[in-house]
């Protein structure tokens, strides 16, 4: 067994958990930063390749409560308003402070920060890193910050399995070293759960392998709430066809609104607004209704040779497709792709989770000494997430939880909580070799979720999800398969069918609790929104049974900001 201690354990580091690990140590904390990984290069953020909203005023008149009305808007009444305006007001701070730690946010011409007009937004509110380099270059920048940092340990390739717990007071994690296979134990004053979404659940998504959603089963078999777990957002137009290599599927959205795309059905005809939608010219519907009418359009019969919509640029000069692509132009040309003469065909992606672990404004879980931040919290976006308001909240989320988390360690003194008895006995089992494919279950999880509870839902199809999932827990086993020992990917697959199912089970439950139509939660069976479900559902688990709730929604709608 290896056994680390800390005063401040972050777990996942992306933007949030950087974040939140720079300002723990800042605080006088020393951190463990682990990630399941390689430090920094893993999860959303380095994946990121588009806007950061940010009501700065740079170039156009704005302030939080602006921001906040259009997060509002695309929340769909569901936001946790403290939250949400916890975002819009700090985004800015963090926004200047990434510019001093040069990041290089794009400029005008007057060397004032550069900032794009993004679907859902009523004015240019969204900074970015010039042709698709917003993520890589906010993931570079915090990692070198964390680099610098002596008080900050850095601990890739550890697999953590549960939270420790002493006396209900969260005291560290426990899991395993890829490299080896040997048990870990991390003693720790305080835990940031900064693991991000759950995307990886579905078989076409924009994550990374390891967005499997474990920082939402860490926090509920820790005893934490999660809250808002039905709300899946689905890019609209993540790449279809043709095939394109070494590039993100969801990189057309910024050119779509900057110039123009045309999303047209099988008969070449625009049909957005055929759905309530009034881009009137300037292409910034929102993500939730683009979904909505793209595969609307496919169930009709309407849509492209693959399954989706076509994206079409032909209607733009070469000129300005190059002005605007950059570089871009050459790669796709390179996939065979030329935009002055053809389309491509796009459809929804699962591209993040709007769910996760309840939290308040300092990040607190509930749990004592459990905090969590990012993609990993729950309420911050109701029913659907503003556009670019993902890297924001991991900066705000990230600062504040390792912020909360440091003066948590600082008030627990010295306190040193061994181990619990058996902590480390499922990470250290070895379990039969040569039964199941774990890999091949996690697929067809993948697959049932994909199709019976993905954009469009009903109460047969998610009936349908939960005996599958059902089916496959009871193949998943009580242990994993083998002995412990170096990069055992049977045993890693196995822990990530573990959680896959779990969260899996919560979404789908979650689901068919919201007997409504809702931003990113559709119901065929029932298509309208509901004023009865304006409610937020939690989860929590009683022994190893989901338990659901519903809470009120906290602060204001976007009628009473407006």
């Amino acid at each position: 067994m290896v056994e680390l201690k800390t005063d401040v354990l972050v777990i996942g580091s992306g933007a949030a958990g950087m974040m939140a690990a720079l300002e723990a140590a800042k605080d006088g904390a020393s951190v463990i930063l682990a990630d399941r990984s390689l430090i920094s290069r893993s999860g959303a953020t380095i994946m990121a390749q588009m806007t950061v909203a940010v009501a700065l005023g740079s170039q156009t008149p704005d302030s939080a409560e602006f921001h906040l009305a259009d997060t509002l808007a695309a929340g769909r009444d569901l936001c946790d308003v403290p939250l949400s305006q916890l975002v819009c007001e700090e985004g800015p701070r963090d926004i200047l402070q990434l510019d001093e730690w040069k990041v290089g946010w794009a400029r005008n011409d007057d060397g004032s920060i550069r900032q794009a007009h993004a679907p859902g937004h009523d004015r240019p509110r969204c900074v970015y890193v010039d042709f698709l380099s917003t993520g890589p270059a906010v993931a570079k920048t915090l990692r070198t910050r964390v680099v610098r940092q002596k008080e900050v340990t850095r601990v890739g390739d550890l697999y953590i399995t549960d939270i420790l717990l002493t006396d209900g007071v969260a005291t560290g994690a426990v899991g395993f070293s890829l490299a080896d296979g040997r048990p870990v134990a991390v003693a720790a004053k305080a835990v940031v759960i900064a693991t991000g979404g759950l995307t990886r659940l579905y078989q076409r998504n924009s994550a990374s392998a390891n967005m499997g959603g474990d920082g939402y089963a860490l926090a509920l078999r820790a005893g934490a709430t999660l809250t808002d777990m039905e709300f899946v957002q689905f890019f609209p137009i993540g790449h279809l066809a043709p095939r394109l290599v070494g590039m993100d599927p969801i990189m057309w959205d910024p050119f779509r609104y900057k110039l123009g795309g045309r999303l047209l059905n099988a008969e070449m005809r625009e049909f957005v607004n055929d759905y309530g939608n009034e881009e009137a010219g300037t292409y910034n519907v929102t993500r939730d209704r683009a979904t909505f009418a793209i595969l609307s359009e496919v169930k009709a019969g309407r849509g492209s040779p693959a399954g989706g919509a076509y994206l079409s640029f032909q209607h733009i000069p070469e000129a300005e497709l190059r002005a605007s692509f950059g570089p871009v132009i050459d790669k796709l040309a390179a996939n065979g792709i030329d935009l002055t003469q053809m389309p491509v065909e796009v459809a929804p992606i699962a591209h993040y989770h709007m769910g996760g672990v309840k939290v308040d404004t300092a990040m607190r879980t509930g749990v004592p000494g459990l905090f969590s931040c990012g993609e990993a919290n729950g309420g911050s976006n109701g029913a659907n997430r503003l556009s670019g308001n993902a890297i924001t909240e991991a900066f705000v989320f990230g600062r504040t939880a390792g912020h909360s988390a440091a003066l948590f360690a600082k008030a627990a003194g010295n306190a040193d909580a061994p181990v619990p008895a058996g902590a480390l006995e499922l990470a250290a089992a070895a379990g039969p070799d040569g039964g199941e494919n774990f890999a091949g279950l996690i697929a067809q999880l993948q697959a049932v979720m994909a199709a019976d509870v993905g954009p469009f839902r009903t109460e047969e199809s998610l009936n349908r999800a939960l005996a599958a999932i059902a089916g496959l827990k009871a193949r998943l086993g009580p242990v994993p398969p083998g002995a412990p020992g170096p990069y055992n990917m049977a045993r890693l697959d196995w822990f990530d069918l573990r959680t896959m199912l779990q969260v899996a089970e919560v979404v789908t439950r979650c689901a068919i609790a919201r007997k409504e139509s809702r931003g990113a939660h559709q119901r065929d069976d029932f298509p309208a929104m509901d004023g009865a479900f304006v409610l937020h559902h939690t989860v929590t688990l009683a022994g190893d049974d989901i338990v659901l709730g519903r809470t009120p929604v906290e602060g204001r709608t976007i009628r009473e900001v407006a």
